[in-house]
């Protein structure tokens, strides 16, 4: 999984470069265009420049105002330095009048876009066109529904219903933004960081007023996803200032920096002076707006809930396909995993039981499983970091790039572990100042049975996201900023599935046949989310049901499935998009190979897929077919 700071953020990128870094902030200042007077950009105002000058112009202005509207993106890309100097000291606004700053840039995003000439731009011109004027859409689809986002969520590819869940708010994403995000080089830098640390008081009281905003629509997360964030809002309150991560974090960078000043002293000030108290106001409305919350999982019970389910599926997706279409499609695929699973487990003499059970008890066989331990959890960080050595030598032969795709591998933060994913990663800046982060969540080591393992990391660190984010940080001279901004979850998640299969296509697992169960149990899980999350949402299922259909059909923990159901029911739709984006890569793929025959390359193909950066399927299908026709002509 990615894991996105704020916002969700993705890329789009292209396989020529277009224009340089440099020359596309110094075009967008020159514009001097803002989020909050789109009108004021024009196509008279672009005047008769050839239209992939015009384009290139409109993408630098793009990404200044989205940068402007998000600036957390300019600390996470690693351009909070120069023009953007002053938003390392800022935090997004949650207010109303943000939401309608957000819809009126989508709006005129595409606005500007539709006056552009797409004919008269090169084809790699032509996918960033339509991948732009995809999430512009989308954003403005989004702002019918007067919860889960709206615009700024269709932008970003990602929506939940909810202001506060065990993952989602400030409190959740904040001082894990500023530990592993905000560098701390030095004074000034240690301003900035107390400066939001106090803007976080902010963004807790607007994000209160949504509660209560939202409570008189009806809108509340169910009980158990309640009661989960409420114990995380209370736990954080209930630690004293002085021991709070946000401010050792500050203290140990800045002495480190050596940045003199009582660094920790003020930061205890803010949080007991500005941040607890906004605590206590969340605490206050979010324990009122859900006093009576519902049982019911899904978010049909929402106003005009199954339209926002299916604009949630668009944004998981990036297809239009149905939430039947997706659970039957799940169900078939489950079946024909499982039995691929079935010969493998005969194979090491476990017969008894369905493919489930037969994984249960691999899960509970002492071989596989670390002590809940600080050691164990150092000697499970240990074997991650050796599954990355043992990949590394067979990368050339899946990608001609080259890259160097640098990673950390940590543990989650055991302040945010409870609602966190069971892994995840962040991609590294642009600026080479912060590699990838690669988080697993080690609230109990029984979570990552040892075979699970090889396939996490294939999936989270390289060829997976590591691998994909490493193509935009280490090419960003030649990549449009804007293409940094926007999200795509099918694209990003069927990458780091199909990144999965090129390992196990290519040896990972040769000597290890519990490594390639735990591979085909990873793509079984993907298959069956289709069902769960459909099932959650459009067929009325329970929370109940789904742990039960999940532990069931691929033998993981009853607390690892209910840790996600409860993720779908946050996030509807994002589930989706691992298998939608994976299928959708493999026939694209197959597509390739019957077209070119003898000239088809595999790591032609992968890297084809990664320079998109990452679009819509619908727009990687155009793509692939480009590459196609290139490739014909030699």
């Amino acid at each position: 999984m990615l894991r996105f700071t704020t916002v969700r953020r993705t890329v789009v990128s292209l396989t020529q470069p277009i224009i340089d870094r440099r020359r596309i902030l110094q075009a967008g200042a020159a514009l001097s265009l803002t989020a909050l007077a789109p009108a004021a950009f024009s196509a008279a105002a672009l005047g008769a420049a050839p239209e992939k000058a015009r384009f290139d112009a409109a993408l630098a202005a793009f990404a200044d105002e989205v940068i402007k509207l998000t600036p957390e993106q300019a600390t996470t890309l690693g351009i909070d330095k120069g023009e953007y100097a002053g938003l390392k000291s800022k935090l997004s606004d949650l207010s109303p009048q943000a939401d309608s700053a957000w819809a009126a840039q989508v709006g005129s995003i595409r606005t500007r876009l539709k006056a552009i000439d797409r004919a008269g731009l090169p084809f790699a011109d032509r996918i960033r066109y339509d991948a732009a004027l995809y999430a512009a859409e989308a954003g403005i689809e989004g702002t019918r529904f007067k919860y889960g986002g709206g615009a700024e969520a269709g932008f970003f590819g990602g929506a939940s219903p909810y202001v506060i869940s065990q993952q989602n708010g400030a409190l959740t994403s904040v001082p894990e933004f500023l530990d592993s995000q905000h560098q701390v080089k030095g004074a000034a830098d240690a301003e900035a960081y107390l400066a939001r640390v106090s803007a976080l008081a902010r963004q807790l009281d607007q994000e209160s007023a949504r509660i209560q905003a939202d409570a008189a629509l009806g809108i509340c997360p169910p009980d158990f996803i309640a009661a989960n964030a409420l114990g995380q809002l209370k736990g954080f309150r209930a630690t004293p200032a002085d021991q709070q991560r946000l401010v050792s974090s500050l203290a140990t960078r800045a002495a480190a920096a050596g940045a003199a000043g009582d660094w920790s002293g003020r930061c205890v000030k803010i949080l007991e002076g500005e941040v607890y108290p906004a605590l206590d106001r969340q605490i206050a409305a979010f324990a009122q707006a859900t006093a009576h919350a519902p049982h019911t999982a899904g978010v049909q019970r929402l106003p005009d809930g199954d339209a926002f389910y299916h604009w949630a599926l668009r944004l998981g997706t990036t297809t239009d396909h149905s939430a039947a279409e997706i659970h039957k499609l799940g169900l078939e695929q489950n079946r024909a995993i499982q039995a691929r699973m079935d010969t493998l487990l005969k194979a090491q003499g476990l017969t008894q039981g369905t493919v489930g059970e037969r994984v249960v008890g691999l899960n509970k066989d002492p071989r596989f499983l670390y002590p809940d331990t600080d050691a164990g959890r150092a000697d499970l960080i240990a074997y991650l970091n050796g599954c990355l050595a043992k990949i590394r030598p067979i990368l050339p032969q899946v990608s001609h790039l080259g890259l160097k795709a640098e990673v950390q591998v940590k543990r989650v933060p055991p302040d945010i572990q409870d609602g966190a994913a069971l892994g995840y990663m962040n991609f590294a800046s642009l600026d080479g100042s912060r590699p990838a982060i690669y988080y697993v969540n080690l609230k109990s080591t029984a979570l990552w049975p040892k075979y699970q393992l090889p396939t996490l990391t294939a999936h989270e660190g390289v060829p997976g996201h590591t691998w994909q984010g490493a193509y935009l940080a280490e090419h960003h001279a030649e990549i449009p900023l804007i293409t940094s901004l926007i999200g795509f979850n099918a694209f990003v998640e069927g990458w780091a599935l199909y990144a999965e299969q090129l390992m196990d296509e290519h040896g990972l697992y040769a000597d290890d046949p519990f490594g390639e169960i735990g591979y085909l149990q990873a793509q079984q899980f993907r298959a069956c989310r289709l069902v769960a999350d459909t099932g959650l949402h459009a067929l009325g299922w329970s929370r109940e049901e789904t742990v039960r259909f999940l532990v069931e059909q691929t033998g993981k923990g009853a607390d690892a499935m209910t840790s996600e159901t409860d993720r779908y029911c946050a996030s509807p739709g994002q589930a989706c998009g691992y298998k939608m984006g994976h299928n959708e890569i493999l026939r694209l793929r197959e597509k390739a190979k019957a077209a070119l025959g003898s000239k088809f390359d595999l790591a032609d193909f992968d890297d084809a897929v990664v320079k998109t950066g990452g679009v819509p399927l619908t727009v990687l299908a155009t793509a692939i077919d480009g590459y196609i026709t290139r490739e014909k002509r030699g």
